[in-house]
């Protein structure tokens, strides 16, 4: 793969993560969550103790709201400006992965494994779903490739750089970005027999380094927490924010003290790269199995090369695996692993093969049925659940099947044909995704186009309140505003511009029977699809009809 061949593919998908943060709402829950949080900060003031809609916040570290507001101050407080900073560090994931990738590789491997990482559907999806899981993948391979460089050059500074990465890490999710570097480079150093790695000075000037950088996130936890006993947190009195998320955010997980207890059978990440890991996701298995067998025949203490990847991936699902509470997400952490492993082989086996076994031959031909399967979900997108696409996203249609086409019958490589269809279909797919397939998805999502509607009617947003409606934290991110929720009727005044599901219309319009209705739509929540939604033809069966009542 030449260089213009490799900037080209990696800035078409740098392309696409950008199209995504400007043409995407913000999705309810966590993403709408932590931008409304971000505003919050901002208008407040409030940077060491977090708030949620005037409540207080004790779930994830500050780092993603600070660097979030920061960028809200000085672009505006919008969704792409909310976004703009975790997409930052999604960059810098794709070059950590770049330069560790060339320490222990060729050049080849580096381009493949930036090109697998930056074209697998989870990156495409948190780019415009920013979760702290964005942020964190940033952090914590910028801390692996930080300090794989300071393996080998042994200079100070870079282990500063390290730590200081790590610490970003802590101050994003918690723990786990000192974990996963730790899983990563402990087996290695014990299999190379590079025993001074574990008994350095410099390390203790590291601890100093790490305590100092968390100074300001632990201030901030004991003021708001610590100093005050008791808070309730989800109906649990919290008695110390720096044991929370220096222990029970974590670690609790494991003892039970954790508040969550949700998908906690071993297989579940694994599960979930099925679709999070496309295309790769099988040749990736095939190398991890590969890999293995090839450790065990030549013994551990006898492994050439790097491994750095391997057991930070394998360690790492292992621990996140034996947690209570997993969600889809917590796996994408180690991608960057995922993709070193997956383009070493890759470069090793199939690159430049010229001669097919039959079992490859098959494998291939079972890929070629995924693709076909991808095709035919790209084009039901394209045209079924919303109408059809526009015209340029015909000719983004036209142009993935005919440069595939083209590539299936090309004289090219097997390996190098099977990569580069892989990355023409994943541009197609997502390119439809973003520029048809969510942002008519969210006109669904009932608090970004409240908050739209509002805006374009100039309501008196001091009169809006929330009636037995579901929160929806994009209505208070895009709405600019907390608005208050009520639970009780008889606390509603004339005035009030209630925004409320029609079954609790009722109700109001005996205590208001005067009342006008301003507004009336269908809502749905947006990340739980099913195929009755999606299918027009049913799709009412889903909705949930609401609206706004002007009390009279």
């Amino acid at each position: 793969m030449n260089k213009t061949t490799f900037l080209f593919v990696l800035f078409a998908c740098l392309g696409i993560y950008i199209y995504g943060s400007f043409s995407i709402p913000l999705m309810d829950i966590d993403a709408a969550q932590y931008a409304s949080i971000s505003r919050e900060m901002l208008m407040g003031k409030s940077y060491l103790q977090i708030v949620d809609l005037g409540k207080d916040y004790l779930d994830k570290p500050p780092m993603l709201f600070w660097l979030s507001a920061l960028s809200m101050k000085i672009f505006g407080v919008s969704d792409w400006a909310y976004r703009i900073a975790s997409l930052l560090f999604l960059g810098i994931a794709l070059y950590a992965t770049f330069k560790f990738t060339l320490i222990y590789y060729t050049l080849q491997t580096a381009r493949l494994a930036t090109l697998m990482l930056a074209s697998c559907q989870a990156f495409f999806l948190i780019a415009h779903d920013v979760r702290t899981d964005t942020m964190l993948v940033g952090w914590v391979m910028l801390s692996i490739w930080l300090l794989a460089k300071w393996s080998v050059e042994n200079k100070n500074k870079i282990f500063y750089l390290a730590i200081a990465a790590i610490a970003g890490g802590m101050m994003t999710k918690g723990p786990i970005a000192l974990v996963v570097p730790v899983l990563c480079f402990a087996p290695h150093w014990v299999l190379k027999k590079e025993w001074t790695f574990f008994y350095k000075p410099i390390y203790i000037a590291g601890i100093i380094l790490l305590g100092i950088l968390l100074i300001p996130m632990s201030i901030g936890l004991y003021f708001q927490y610590d100093m005050h006993p008791g808070k309730l947190i989800n109906g649990i009195p919290i008695q110390s924010g720096l044991k929370f998320y220096y222990w029970t955010q974590s670690f609790g997980r494991y003892t039970g003290e954790n508040y969550y207890h949700e998908m906690s059978h071993f297989s579940f990440l694994l599960e979930n790269m099925l679709w999070s890991f496309l295309p790769w996701i099988f040749i990736f298995l095939w190398a991890l199995i590969y890999k293995t067998i090839n450790f065990f025949q030549a013994g551990l203490f006898n492994i050439k090369g790097e491994v750095i990847s391997f057991f930070g991936f394998i360690l790492t699902y292992l621990v996140l695996s034996r947690s209570q509470a997993q969600l889809p997400h917590y796996i994408f952490v180690v991608f960057p692993l995922a993709a070193v492993i997956t383009a070493a082989h890759w470069e090793s086996v199939l690159w430049g093969l010229t001669t097919y076994s039959k079992a490859l031959r098959i494998f291939f031909k079972f890929h070629l049925f995924i693709f076909c399967l991808l095709m035919m979900v790209v084009v039901a997108i394209a045209f079924l659940p919303f109408g059809t696409i526009s015209l340029l996203g015909k000719i983004i249609l036209l142009v993935m099947i005919f440069v595939t086409l083209l590539l299936l019958f090309s004289n090219q490589l097997l390996g190098q044909k099977w990569f580069y269809i892989s990355i023409v279909l994943m541009l197609g797919v997502n390119s439809i995704l973003v520029s048809h397939f969510y942002p008519n998805l969210l006109k669904y999502q009932w608090g970004n186009e409240l908050a739209k509607e509002m805006m374009d009617k100039g309501w008196d947003q001091g009169k809006v309140v929330l009636y037995k409606i579901p929160n929806s934290n994009a209505f208070h991110f895009y709405g600019n505003a907390v608005f208050p929720t009520i639970q009780d009727s008889s606390s509603l005044q004339k005035g009030q511009l209630v925004v409320c599901d029609l079954k609790a219309m009722d109700n109001l319009l005996h205590q208001f029977p005067k009342s006008t209705l301003l507004y009336q739509a269908n809502r749905f929540h947006v990340t739980m699809l099913t195929l009755t939604f999606l299918n027009p033809s049913t799709r009412r069966q889903e909705l949930t009809p609401y609206g706004v009542l002007e009390l009279k």
